[in-house]
């Protein structure tokens, strides 16, 4: 490519801003955003949302918001036609990108998606965050190029990292993001030149697809055993809304948590969601199937030794399994 011709990145996250802050340091300039207003982010609870109007104006970079984050309607894919680009990255854009946008990229669209047992299983919404659910100690990461179904795209190349037992939703989309960085910056040539390979995902196997995760999706089920309930907090912590539950009808959110010990030091006549002790720190420990559970990190409701936790009228909801007992199922 050279330099007259025109890249755009999608996107509204701060994955999005380190993309574009890589590439640059790739040598590589932006032209062109595309991205959604704060209150599209909100309306469509989108997890880290970031503003980057501005911060991509100072910077010589041409914005577009998007009038729908679909970009289905008229308007948008007229604009985004007009624009004549070239290239595009997806990163922090949680849509598909329409056949039209598609049509209207020379050389095509690329983004990242990624499981815990590698394309094509594993499609789908939130897949670190199920990862982290399912206990999961391996995550394949993927550059592929869109195409208009649900990450069916063909790849052009993978990374597999680790899944600690002290990651976090927060930590993995850190991971996923060295990740990316590292495979567009070993492919950026090939890919700027339209000359690059690409790999079909496996047709031996029936493609599976995680399920959208809410906010409202983070009420604690405390039938969970401790272990669960871990992972549990670990999945949903910041960027995201985090995992509550109640104490009396307030509402306490918490942030981080830690299995404490499988001995219950002579509370093992409480329930399952009870406050076993509160500590000096304001650190507390709750009772929970297999052992105790220490909360560290809270906000909301003051905790109160004995207090049952509950949900608080929230719905716990039970999402569908596959046969092996994980979260991605079939269509």
């Amino acid at each position: 490519m050279t330099a007259s011709e025109r890249i755009a990145v999608f996107g509204c996250k701060s994955t999005t801003q380190f993309l574009i802050e890589s590439l640059e340091q790739a040598g590589v300039r932006v032209s062109q955003l595309i991205t959604i207003s704060p209150a599209m982010g909100e309306k469509h609870e989108v997890a880290d949302y970031s503003d980057l109007a501005d911060w991509a104006k100072v910077r010589g970079i041409a914005v577009y918001v998007a009038k729908t984050y679909s970009l289905k309607n008229e308007q948008d894919l007229a604009t985004i036609a007009a624009m004549n680009l070239d290239l595009a990255f997806v990163i922090g854009w949680q849509r598909l990108i329409p056949e039209g946008v598609l049509r209207s990229l020379r050389v095509g669209a690329f983004g990242m998606h990624g499981s815990s047992m590698n394309l094509p299983l594993g499609r789908g919404r939130s897949p670190m965050n199920w990862s982290i659910l399912e206990g999961r100690k391996v995550f394949y990461t993927n550059l592929f190029q869109y195409d208009p179904g649900v990450d069916s795209g063909d790849v052009v190349d993978t990374f597999k990292f680790q899944i600690l037992d002290t990651d976090t939703g927060e930590t993995m989309h850190y991971k996923n993001l060295l990740a990316m960085k590292y495979l567009i910056e070993r492919n950026l040539k090939s890919l700027l030149s339209g000359h690059y390979s690409l790999s079909g995902q496996r047709t031996d196997l029936e493609p599976t697809y995680y399920p959208k995760r809410s906010p409202s999706d983070g009420a604690i089920d405390w039938r969970l055993d401790v272990f669960q309930l871990e992972r549990f907090i670990r999945a949903v912590t910041r960027p995201f809304a985090g995992a509550f539950t109640f104490i009396g009808t307030e509402r306490i959110t918490i942030w981080s948590a830690t299995v404490f010990d499988h001995e219950e030091y002579g509370y093992g006549n409480l329930k399952e969601g009870q406050i076993a002790a509160v500590f000096p720190s304001g650190k507390f420990l709750v009772k929970a199937f297999g052992g105790l559970l220490l909360v560290q990190e809270y906000e909301g409701a003051t905790p109160a030794i004995g207090t049952l936790m509950h949900a608080g009228g929230a719905t716990i909801k039970v999402f569908p399994r596959n046969s092996q007992g994980y979260f991605d199922v079939e269509e």
